[in-house]
């Protein structure tokens, strides 16, 4: 990505995908250029913890909601230290944020951070475009980017689009994970301690946890076995994170099940899971993005509306228990939109996990129980 940080102003843009469709706006943000994965996200709220998500890595992110940025930038709500995303296309920018706690406008921040984007676009007819051909590479271009007539130039622009790499094979949570173990004490009385395995974790996680009593110890997504039960855990969570998880190494996961320690593991880490498991994982069309997925807990009947991230799944059936190396294992939530597994559970040990993102520190709460059913778990184990 190269870009400038002068201010974006009303610099023309153009977005343009790998199949050839292009779309002309203003730019936002950074101007220069920026190529990444095309995603949409259908939340209405909650762009600030959306771009600070580690998982969207790599990936540039279509709102779908028409406008963008009226609360402004606080320095409460992010979700890691830095902004992710590898651009933002928003319809209709606000032009004043209004809230009370707005540090700065999201057009200053992103700039900010030399991330580009662009506004002005139809999104609605970007979101169909992506909902048919399927999430695919895309670059974005402004300024010097543009220079040489390049704006009319669709057919150069998308050879350049073409060069970028694809998700599917993208090994990418050791570049957002963090380098060194740190510890997020337990709120009130230490009740546990849990080894969190972070492949993109987002801020808000430990902090559901240790409101828990649960001391959380954040390790880098290189750490083995042995650094996993170094700090003597009760649990393990796998988190959250961008890429394929085709491409993940699963000693760590094959190590906690052997031992049988409770295990929660969260989006890219039920897929992680599955996986070893024996399950595949197959990459979604489009995906699902956004605060308000409605999924379905089997085991209760229970509908909730859910937070995801995720561009993969996993590929394990929904009409029958499955005999895994490590027991026996079962789809737990099912996505009611389209019938995706949104959850593992296995019957002969303490393990289940959830394709979504059970702390929504945006919104909505309706998953924040699958926390206490991790704590529960580990009390269970502990007697």
């Amino acid at each position: 990505m190269t870009l400038s940080t002068r201010g974006a102003g009303k610099a023309p843009a153009v977005l343009v995908l790998e199949d050839g469709r292009s779309f002309r706006g203003r730019a936002y943000g950074a101007v220069g250029e920026t190529f990444g994965e095309a995603v949409f996200s259908t939340g209405m709220t909650g762009y600030q913890e959306t771009l600070t998500d580690p998982s969207y890595h790599r990936q540039v992110v279509v709102m779908t909601a028409p406008h963008i940025g009226n609360t402004g930038i606080n320095d409460e709500d992010d979700e890691s230290g830095r902004i992710w995303v590898a651009g933002y296309v928003v319809r209709d920018p606000a032009r004043i944020p209004s809230n009370w706690r707005s540090r700065r406008s999201l057009d200053e921040e992103l700039l900010r951070q030399g991330v580009v984007g662009i506004s002005g676009i139809d999104t609605r007819a970007l979101t169909r475009h992506l909902r048919e051909r399927g999430a695919m590479r895309v670059g974005i271009f402004s300024g010097d980017a543009l220079a040489g007539g390049a704006l009319d130039d669709d057919t150069a622009l998308t050879a350049r689009v073409k060069e970028a790499p694809l998700m599917k094979g993208a090994n990418l949570s050791a570049e957002v994970a963090t380098t060194e173990t740190y510890v997020v004490p337990a709120v009130g009385t230490k009740r546990f301690t849990v080894a969190a395995l972070d492949l993109g974790i987002k801020g808000m996680t430990p902090q559901r946890m240790a409101e828990r009593g649960i001391e959380v110890h954040v390790l880098p997504a290189t750490a083995t076995v042995e650094d996993v039960y170094a700090v003597g855990p009760d649990g393990v969570f796998l988190s959250n994170g961008p890429g394929d998880p085709a491409t993940a190494d699963l000693t760590v996961v094959k190590g906690v099940l052997e031992r049988g320690t409770p295990l929660f593991g969260i989006c890219f880490g039920n897929q992680l899971l599955g996986r070893a498991l024996g399950f595949g994982t197959y990459k979604l069309k489009y995906g699902h993005r956004g605060i308000n997925q409605p999924v379905q807990d089997r085991s209760t009947g229970k509908v909730e509306v859910t937070a995801h991230n995720h561009g993969f799944a996993v590929d394990a059936p929904l009409d029958r228990i499955s005999d895994t190396p490590y027991g026996r294992a079962e789809v737990s939530h099912v996505c009611l939109n389209d019938n995706v597994v949104e959850g593992l559970r296995l019957l002969d040990r303490p393990v289940f996990s959830v394709q979504y993102h059970p702390e929504a520190a945006a919104g909505p709460h309706d998953a924040a129980y699958l926390f206490d059913r991790f704590t529960s778990l580990m009390e269970g184990q502990r007697a």
